[in-house]
């Protein structure tokens, strides 16, 4: 079985031949790169050779790969952006018929940018925002995901995320949490008439998803943690959200999986009634908030995505812990399992901390159906 044709048999619940595999190692790649700090046998390679080299499968299209993503948002002709660059600071600002948005970007010692000005602070920005939305739509570019599949061949089912639910939208893009918290609490009404519209403009979207016929795995960016909600705003503004769009996919066909990583105790009731397939990043002590057996006691029937602590792959963290875990969680999770890095192997990590990873894909290999029994 190629790892494309083992990371689908997961989610399908069919045999696969050894345990799968699938550690988020890119920003690792791109970070040592950047900086002239790739061990000399990476240095010539793409982010697919690397994983080649290592005999990995890959997850996502568009991450660090150079290629386009899947998802494009246009806006309307009534919208003007602005986009001034000046040193280490980037502005882009919306000309709405409410006033400006500006959202303000810094750029970050390992050369990206990080946003530090939210636009949205206050009740008068909620229209600005609402406008835009109106005048915006999120499309599937058919061409852009193809090429991604192209790109994998068969090192994984091509996959990519779809926008964010409209309250994880507003927390983590448009609005300092604080600033939403107390302008959902005021003006209620307001907040969510803006949801709604933020979900409405996703709507071509999925419908464009589901008519191409080629995606069969997606994920849900959420990034989402105990940090960003109560259990109260999860039931009245997640759960609902994640049901009319994970069931659309669904009934389309589609498999999906969403990010939640952090801490994340507060949720571990609701992770078996979720609708999705499968949960991606939960991370158990000792950098998690719970244990990896309380994970698999509340995740039901779900698949398991990842599961291995990032700072396992420190020097600091012995190797034979390292492993007793990975066994842990074969032993746990397998065959509901993609095994990787919850969430990814964190970039300062030294290459012996790559050579780890080597080290589980070769164990993994040998972990077959009869053993596994």
């Amino acid at each position: 079985m190629t790892f494309r044709e083992m990371n689908l048999a997961v989610f399908e619940r069919t045999p696969v031949p050894h345990v799968f595999f699938q550690p988020r190692i890119e920003p690792w790649f791109a970070w040592h790169r950047t900086f002239g700090k790739l061990p000399e046998r990476y240095r010539k390679s793409s982010v697919r050779d690397f994983y080649d080299e290592l005999d990995i499968s890959l997850r996502y299209t568009d991450y660090y790969t150079g290629l386009p993503g899947a998802i494009v948002r246009e806006l309307g002709p009534a919208v003007t952006v602005t986009t001034v660059v000046s040193g280490e600071t980037m502005t882009v600002t919306y000309d709405t018929p409410h006033g400006e948005l500006t959202e303000k970007h810094t750029r970050t010692v390992d050369a990206t940018w990080r946003e530090v000005g939210f636009p949205v602070k206050r009740r008068e920005d909620l229209p600005k925002l609402r406008w835009l939305y109106r005048n915006l739509e999120y499309r599937f570019s058919l061409d852009s995901f193809l090429a991604g599949s192209d790109y994998f061949g068969d090192r994984g089912e091509p996959q990519f995320y779809v926008p964010k639910s409209p309250y994880l939208a507003l927390a983590q893009q448009w609005m300092k949490l604080d600033d939403l918290i107390y302008t959902l609490a005021d003006y209620p009404d307001e907040v969510e008439e803006l949801m709604r519209v933020i979900d409405d403009s996703y709507d071509r979207l999925y419908e464009e998803i589901i008519g191409s016929g080629v995606v069969h795995i997606l994920n849900f960016g959420e990034n989402l943690h105990d940090q960003l909600l109560s259990p109260r705003y999860f039931e009245k503004y997640l759960l609902p959200f994640y049901e009319k769009r994970a069931g659309q996919l669904r009934g389309g066909g589609i498999h999906s999986h969403m990010h939640l990583d952090g801490t994340f105790r507060s949720l571990l009731p609701y992770l078996k009634d979720v609708p999705f397939d499968g949960l991606e990043a939960l991370t158990p002590r000792p950098q998690g908030d719970v244990s990896i057996e309380e994970i698999h006691e509340h995740l039901g029937d779900k698949i398991l995505l990842d599961g291995i602590p990032a700072i396992c792959f420190l020097p600091s963290y012995p190797k034979e812990e390292l492993m007793r875990m990975v066994e842990k969680i074969v032993s746990l999770f397998h065959p509901q399992l993609v095994l990787g890095i919850s969430d990814e192997i964190p970039e300062g990590a030294d290459p012996e901390g790559i050579d780890r990873v080597g080290e589980i894909a070769g164990w993994c290999r040998k972990q077959t159906g009869q053993r596994m029994r």
